[in-house]
């Protein structure tokens, strides 16, 4: 396993200002997966820029609490932000290596996906609301069915790299000749499943009730909590959507911390961004939506897909 080293002051800002940018950049990204949605239902529906607005408007309102609630309820929306800036900011998104390391190992970042979804669900305990603790139920049980699949095919390319830093298996994936060719394509299908469903799309999600499944916990918030809830949901998309990009599309970003290339990397992450959220719009309002009760079946697919991967791992395929 590859050793961490010590960040240096350009690439700690450099993490500071990709973790800010995807902060900046969430309302967008659910915007405009609003807009394909609307042009698909040949309807006009809302601006690409409405989820700044909406946003806007929730934090100039009063932030109202149920009486039962705690003070899980309270912060979670500030754990959800920091826990997806944190993975930000050490996602390789520009650079072939790590801009912050130091939490850029593989198993930290699974334990912040974890402590998301965890604060996520318990809010909607914690909220006293019986709805609400539905949609958190939901979402456990959806954590179970999909972790195990973005968590293996994580796994693999940590095998294949010969280390858990996300940094040296995205170099690795960049700079190397692929040494397991059918183990890596079937890793990246099913961690884009995983990623899919991470995402809150259909059939795993309904846009146009979103109350029923996996934003089932924010029924109770309002206000400025509302809107800090909004935004680590987008968040999420982003860094999920990243994160895959880092691991199977390695390419195009920048090779050194030098101004021009780093901005470069951008412009090609941004690119990247825009045909990942085209394709999942495309995809999510494409198909129709199913039954909670029959998701396992669907992500038993995605698993074996998965187990595949790591069974051409060991036989070196």
């Amino acid at each position: 396993m590859q050793g961490l080293e010590m960040p240096t002051a350009s690439m700690v800002t450099l993490a500071i200002v990709q973790a800010l940018l995807m902060l900046a950049l969430a309302p967008l990204a659910t915007g405009f997966s609003r807009v394909i949605r609307a042009k698909m239902h040949s309807r006009r529906g809302p601006g690409v820029l409405q989820d700044y607005r909406d946003i806007f408007k929730l934090l100039r309102r009063q932030e109202i609490s149920p009486i039962n609630s705690g003070t899980i309820f309270t912060v979670t929306p500030y754990i959800l932000i920091v826990t997806m800036l944190l993975v930000g900011m050490a996602l390789p998104a520009v650079t072939n290596e790590s801009p912050f390391p130091i939490a850029g190992d593989i198993i930290t970042d699974i334990y912040l996906f974890a402590i998301f979804r965890f604060f996520f669900s318990l809010s909607g305990l914690d909220s006293g609301s019986m709805f609400a603790g539905i949609g958190a139920s939901r979402e456990l049980t959806l954590g179970v069915l999909v972790e195990p699949i973005l968590m293996l095919s994580i796994v693999i390319m940590a095998l294949i790299a010969g280390t858990t830093d996300l940094g040296f298996i995205s170099k690795h994936m960049a700079t190397e000749t692929w040494s397991a060719p059918m183990a890596t394509l079937m890793a990246g299908a099913a961690c884009a499943f995983a990623v899919f469903i991470e995402m809150g799309k259909l059939p795993f999600d309904s846009a146009e009730a979103e109350q029923e499944l996996q934003e089932g916990p924010v029924t109770e918030y309002a206000g400025a909590g509302l809107a800090l809830m909004k935004i680590g949901l987008g968040l999420k998309q982003l860094v999920v959507a990243q994160l895959f990009l880092a691991l199977f599309i390695p390419f195009g970003k920048a090779a050194d911390f030098t101004l021009p290339h780093v901005l470069m990397g951008f412009v090609v992450l941004f690119i990247k961004l825009f045909i990942v959220f085209l394709i999942a719009g495309l995809v999510e309002n494409s198909v129709a939506r199913t039954r909670f009760l029959k998701t396992h079946h669907l992500t038993w697919s995605g698993f074996g897909v998965a187990v595949l991967g790591f069974a051409f791992y060991l036989t070196g395929l």
